[in-house]
């Protein structure tokens, strides 16, 4: 009997609430999915108004920026690639192409310069505590920077 009729109005917005969950077994602490609202700064448009990519790129600093408050002080985030001998990014940067490119941008393990673009529909990313770069006093912490440097949409 908890099966409601719901009108095409209500149905309509309840697919456009962003929904999200997570369980741990382990006394990890609190999980982005657990009640962590998005930063002021990018929750200025609804989710109606935002592009996937866009979205995706908001959801992912929320992701960089709680898994960087697990770091140590030699730590900085970094991103591993599944699937093949790719290796690992130190996340640098982020940026979306509307409707539908996130890019990565960073360094390998050498140093070299890399930028990944992804399709929304494929995002899969690990992050990974990369060491702190040589000769740095402080790792650099990304998240906060992604978030309140986030500039408005520029049309191409």
């Amino acid at each position: 009997m908890g099966n409601k009729i719901k009108t095409t109005a209500e149905a309509y917005e309840e697919s456009a609430l962003p929904e999200a969950y997570s369980v741990q077994v382990t006394e990890a602490g609190e999980t982005i999915e657990q009640n962590q609202p998005l930063p002021e700064v990018l929750a200025k448009k609804s989710i109606e108004e935002k592009s996937p990519a866009e979205w995706a790129y908001d959801r992912m600093v929320l992701y960089i920026h709680e898994f960087e408050k697990q770091l140590d002080k030699d730590h900085e985030v970094g991103m591993g690639f599944t699937g093949g001998d790719e290796g690992s990014l130190r996340i640098q940067g982020m940026g979306y192409f509307a409707p539908d490119l996130i890019t990565f941008y960073g360094t390998d393990p050498n140093g070299a310069k890399t930028q990944l673009v992804q399709h929304v529909n494929q995002l899969s990313v690990m992050l990974v505590a990369a060491p702190k770069e040589a000769g740095a006093k402080d790792p650099n912490r990304i998240g906060f920077k992604l978030a309140t440097q986030k500039k408005t949409q520029t049309k191409v």
